[in-house]
Formats: structure tokens, sequence, C-alpha cells
């Protein structure tokens, strides 16, 4: 088997699929049950990629000895044994070997001797006041500081750490497909604000070193921002106040400033994930899962979130948000994460209703987000996690008890739980119908250009000063799905003529500057006959402040026709380029009443789903063929009869239920 990640799709010998994979934490588990669990989820869930995470703290609790992978100081160690099984069952591995990996685990599974405060020699990550960025769990409440990802202590016995992984457990023939390095974003600090990290010696002198890049001399920086440094130690980061937020600078030269910290967090998390891929020194793919972003933090989540700069490797994103179906604030989020970039989603809440939210208790709340994932762009899921387990020590977790987590598809006896023909459904679905679905697309006639200098110039103001990005976008987000319009989103210093052109309209954060290529970029576009919607000022100057305004805006708005006609939901009518075939994605509200009226090309198609839940279905040669529709929310106390009508012709379950045909059965 043959596995590639092209434009962030999984591509298996040669054909594009959708990745459906499903986590199972080996090591808070009995061995002994190893087999039986990985059996459950390849024949009760019918997925055939297995994730985990390879903790740290697990296989290297000591500083003075080699990690173990083989099980001599503790059978669960045995993560070879794990793979071998993997592969004797005809299952597949996408491994997380971190360095952290949160994963509710004891100092988010770095080993306690890389923490400053065991060992000084190891630089602490510093925020803009000075003080320690900090990860506090059960075992340490008050947090202990985390280690400085670039200084030299930490950098080398991590890159030790990811070399033993790869020499000893991903070399040579085996079940393992593909690799994850970091969790979301470095310490699951990737939607953060920019004032978070890193203040510290290490992260200033990478600071100085990419401002040397960029301008090449003091004489040529001090130019565009008005100052007078002659050398660049002088150059510090954005300065903050007695708050701990950054002084505002009146000058556009101090907005530069801004803008060069939020490039520079771009820039640094691509430096970690480079050195953290090439020390594992393997071949494989390799992907990175990013959190979304916050409410308040978006402007700093699009700095810092640059797929652009990471050369091979791959996007890939997590949920642990709150309830999309309930949430205006979530959905939001979900959609611009799985819209940054083409990629799977890599974690998916399937499991935890105690320790996130209690709609959890229900499959639908899982199965709606999946599918809006897909319908937004995502390019598989994740069933987070697959297994309930309930072993481990306390060193690996003090906070939790067993079973963790609480309610997945499968149980902490191994047995299926009422999520698990949800899941089959999903995987049964896609594993028939996921290269179609990715050759098919949604109308997206509009689309939104970032401009992220102006994301760090917000992410360090505040949301009233100008310029802004954030604020912008997630207004355009919620305009378009008021109409029921779905959207492209472009980076507009990465984007091409081309992919532009895809567009009858590009909707832009206005400003004082910006890149005299973007600007010739988007007049380019006006001229093949674009319109070019700029909200706010229109620039006059470039990234260095010299004249320069080529943008002529249009007037007038975004307008075209939803999907949806009558019901509260979300829909996504995917199309094929050149066949007779649609996918049509139905996200239903928590608060909707009755059925769901959607505009197809074969007229109207009503499809009848819980509060909640959700729908998928293949349409072709003016026919309803395969579907999956979610008929229950215990957690809403909903039930009704899954279905859908087309031109008078009903499929649906026989009571209150679910919906599944796959391959023309029912399944």
């Amino acid at each position: 088997m043959v596995i590639e990640v092209r434009d962030g799709v999984a591509v298996v010998n040669g054909v594009p699929r959708v990745l459906v994979t499903a986590d199972y934490p080996y090591y808070r588990d009995d061995p002994a049950v190893w087999a039986d669990r990985l059996r459950a989820v390849r024949d009760e869930l019918g997925i055939e990629v297995i994730t985990c995470y390879l903790p740290w703290r697990h296989h290297q609790p000591e500083a003075g000895t080699a990690p173990d992978f083989t099980g001599l100081t503790h059978p669960a160690r045995n993560v070879t044994g794990f793979l071998a099984l993997c592969h004797e069952l005809g299952l597949r591995v996408i491994a997380k070997p971190g360095p952290f990996v949160h994963a509710e685990l004891n100092y988010g599974g770095l080993p306690d001797w890389v923490c400053p405060d065991a060992d000084p020699s190891f630089e602490p990550l510093l925020d803009a006041r000075g003080e320690p960025s900090r990860w506090a769990d059960a075992a340490a409440p008050a947090g202990r500081p985390l280690p400085a990802p670039l200084a030299p202590a930490f950098l080398a016995r991590a890159t030790q750490w990811l070399a033993a992984v790869g020499k000893e457990v991903l070399a040579g023939p085996g079940p393992v497909i593909a690799l994850q390095i970091a969790n979301e974003g470095i310490y699951t600090n990737g939607a953060l604000p920019l004032t978070a990290y890193d203040y510290g010696p290490s992260g200033v002198a990478f600071h100085r070193e990419r401002l040397r890049a960029w301008y090449g001399t003091p004489g040529e920086y001090n130019a565009v921002h008005g100052t007078s440094h002659t050398d660049w130690t002088d150059i510090d980061p954005p300065a903050p106040t007695a708050t701990g937020e950054p002084q505002e600078p009146a000058a556009n030269g101090g907005l530069l400033a801004k803008a060069d910290w939020g490039r520079l967090h771009a820039e640094y998390l691509a430096e970690v994930f480079r050195l953290w891929t090439q020390a594992v020194g393997s071949d494989l793919p390799v992907l990175v899962n990013l959190n979304p972003p916050t409410v308040p933090e978006l402007d700093d989540w699009l700095a810092r979130v640059r797929p652009e700069l990471w050369g091979e490797i791959s996007y890939g994103f997590t949920n642990w948000m709150g309830v999309v179906s309930a949430d205006r604030d979530a959905q939001a989020r979900y959609v611009i994460a799985a819209k940054r970039a083409p990629g799977p989603n890599l974690e998916e809440n399937w499991g935890f209703s105690e320790l996130y939210d209690p709609a959890y208790i229900d499959g639908a709340t899982s199965f709606h987000q999946s599918l809006l994932a897909l319908a937004a762009g995502a390019t598989g899921f994740n069933v987070y996690t697959g297994v309930a387990t309930s072993g481990w020590a306390p060193e690996l977790d003090a906070a939790h008890g067993g079973p963790y987590p609480d309610c997945p598809p499968i149980d902490a006896g191994g047995g299926a739980t009422g999520k698990a023909p949800v899941v089959r459904g999903l995987a049964e679905f896609f594993a028939a119908h996921g290269p179609e679905f990715l050759e098919c697309a949604t109308e997206r006639h509009d689309a939104f250009g970032l401009y992220l200098p102006y994301a760090g110039i917000a992410a360090l103001s505040g949301p009233e000063a100008s310029p802004q990005c954030g604020r912008v976008l997630r207004g355009f987000h919620e305009r378009m799905r008021e109409r029921g319009l779905d959207y492209g989103l472009l980076d507009l210093e990465s984007a091409t003529p081309r992919e532009l052109a895809a567009y009858r309209t590009v909707t832009v954060p206005g400003g004082p500057f910006m890149h005299r290529r973007v600007q010739e970029l988007l007049a380019g576009y006006a001229r093949e006959g674009g319109r070019v919607l700029v909200e706010g000022p229109v620039p006059t100057l470039d990234e260095r402040l010299a004249p320069c305004a080529l943008i002529t805006p249009s007037a007038g708005e975004v307008t075209g026709e939803g999907v949806v006609l009558y019901g509260e939901a979300d829909a996504y009518l995917r199309s094929h380029p050149t066949r007779d075939v649609h996918y049509l994605i139905v996200l239903v509200q928590s608060g909707n009443e009755g059925p769901i009226g959607l505009r197809t090309p074969y007229g109207t198609v009503e499809v009848v789903a819980a509060q909640g839940a959700g729908a998928v279905l293949r349409l072709a040669g003016g026919e309803v063929g395969d579907l999956v529709i979610r008929g229950l929310n215990s957690y809403l106390d909903c039930a009704v009869e899954a279905g859908v009508r087309l031109n008078g012709v009903r499929t649906g379950a026989a009571g209150p239920g679910d919906l599944a045909r796959v391959d023309g059965r029912l399944i």
C-alpha cells in the first residue's frame, strides 16, 4: 500500500480517499485487551485506520534511561507490539509522538524531567510579561512552566526522543502510514494570544534572526519603521503595558512592528514543525492538528496559522470548541478552521460528555460536526476516541478515573454502544463514495481574502482598532451563512490569479497599506471582470509604506440563493464537474421543528432528521441513492422517523430511528 497526502487529501494507491480514523490510546489500557479493542474498531465501526499518541512521559519517564518501546519496563509501553497487532488485523496507523500531546495526561505528556522547575538548564517559555507559560493539571494545579521549544537544551532532548521514535518504532515495513507531529500548535497553544509566547531568550533571538532575513540591514528596517536602531539586538518584541497589553504606537511604522510579530509567530510555528519533522527522519507523510480559533483570539490564530509556510507538512485540525448545532460562535470557528486549508479533522469529539459538554452523550452531536467539517472543506474525520480505556497509572494521568472517555462508540468492556452504528454508517458511506465525494464541490462564487499582516496588527491592538482582519472575516461568514451561501478562503499573499478567477467576488479587509504584489493581484482580477469588495479604507501604501494605490473597489454586496428552502438548517450541495451526481449534506439546528426543504437540480428534496443531527445523501440521475440520516438525539429528547422525499417518493425508517443505505442496501 502506497499512501500520500496531496493537497491535504489522503491518496491510497493513487486513489483519493476520505480519511476516516479512530483514536485508541493504547497506553491507557491493559495490553491483554488491545487486540480485542482493535477488532471492535475494525468490525463494529468499519474503520481501518487507528490514530494513537506515543506519550514521551510514558515511554521515557527517567532522563537517564533510553525510551522503552518494547514493554521491558512495563507491558503498556510495548508500542511495537501494539503496532504488530494492528498489522496482523489489517489496520493502518497514524502515529502521533508529540513531543507534547495533551490527551489529558500529566504535563501534557511531557516527561517531568524537561520541566524548567526540575532542571534549570531548560529555558522556560515566557509570555509578554516575562512570566513562564504554564501547564496546569491535577498533578500540578498551579501549573508547571513549559520548556521553550527552540532553546538548545529542550530542542536537543526533544529531537533525541523523536529520532528514537523514528528509528525504533517507525523504521521498516509496518502498519504506520503517516505521522502527526506536535499537538494543536506546539503545546496546545495554537489559538492563544500572540502575547502568550515566546519572549524568552531563544524566542527573541529567533525574532531578530527573522527581522534580519526580512529587512537585510538595521538601516532598511529603520527606514520602514521610523526607528533609529544601530543593531538587531536593539529591537525587542512589541512591548506590553502594565496591564500586559501591547503599547499602541501611533505611526504606520508601529503597525508594521505588530505585523512583524504576527509574521514571526507564523514562522516560529513553521520552524518548530520543520525541526521536529526532520528529527524523526522518516519519509512518511506528516500532518499537524491545529485547534480552531477562539472568538477573542481569531486574529491571533489567523496570524499564526499559515500552512503556506509548512512545505510538505499537511494541515489538519481538531474540535473541542462547543456544540456547533446550538452555538453560532462554535459554528463559525469550526467552519473557518475547516476552510483555512485542505486537510482532515484529526480529532472530533465522539466520546467525552462529562469532560466537555453533555450534548456529546448522543452520537447526533458528533455526527453533525463530522459532516459539517467535511462540508466546509475537510478531507476526513477522526473518532476521538473510538474506545473507552481503564488501566493507567497516576504517573500518566492523575486527574481522571476510568473509563476514559465516558461515552465512546466502543465501551470499556469492548462492546459496541449506540454510537457504533452511527459511526459505521458514516464510515461505510465514505468508503463507498469518498473518491467521488472529493471530486464534487459546492458552488462557491464568493471568497474572503485574508491579508494576514492586518491579523497580526489587530491581535496586538484590540477589536476596536484599525485595521482588522478576523472581525471582518467573522462578519462576512455570518452574512454568507444567513444567505445560505458557501465561500472560499484565500491567503492573499500566496494566492494566484487562477485561484482568484474562480470567484465572482473577493471581499478583503481595508487598511492603510497592503503588499504591492497583493494590490497588483487584486487589480488584475478586477480587470478580468472580478469584483473586489473592500471593507474599510482602501490601501494607499505598499508593505514598505511607499505610495501604492492600485485597488479600485467595486460597489454592491454578495448575492445569491442558498440551498435551504424551509426549516432551520445549514446545507451544502456538492456537484460533480462532469457527471450528474450530487452530494447533499444537511445540518439540522438544535431548535428545528419539522422537515427541512432543500433546493436541488431535481427539485425540492425534503429531509427529516433529529434536532442537532443531520444527513448526507447521494443524488444521481434524478433519484436519491445512498444516504445516512440520524433520526435520534436522546440529549434533546428527539426521536423522528429519519427519511427523505423527492418528487413524492419517500424513503424512510419504519419508526423513530436512523436510516442508512450504502451500496443500495440498508445497514
